[in-house]
């Protein structure tokens, strides 16, 4: 059986594949592309909180919730300028 935190690793090459492709489409609205990219900002806190969490408290990260609240909000972020991008491309092509 595979680890989480294998799985965990290896979803992220299929992302980059995603990220490379879409970029090269010019039509991709750029505030959208933003939100995708700050997905990787996201993975990038998550890695060291989840890591603080269990030296430091000897936890997973999910069960501290100042630190997980903390790295939820780099998702929750991109979320919005993925929402916000698309939106704004619907907009213009009305």
């Amino acid at each position: 059986m595979i680890s989480k935190e294998t799985l965990f690793a290896l979803s992220l090459f299929p992302y980059l594949g995603f990220l490379w492709f879409i970029s090269r489409n010019p039509e991709t609205p750029k505030l959208a592309l933003y939100g995708f990219y700050g997905t990787l900002v996201f993975v990038a806190v998550t890695i060291p909180a989840g890591i603080y969490a269990q030296v430091h408290y000897g936890e997973t990260l999910a069960n501290v919730d100042w630190l997980h609240g903390s790295a939820e909000v780099f998702l929750t972020l991109s979320n919005i300028l993925v929402v916000i991008g698309f939106r704004q491309a619907i907009m213009k092509r009305e």
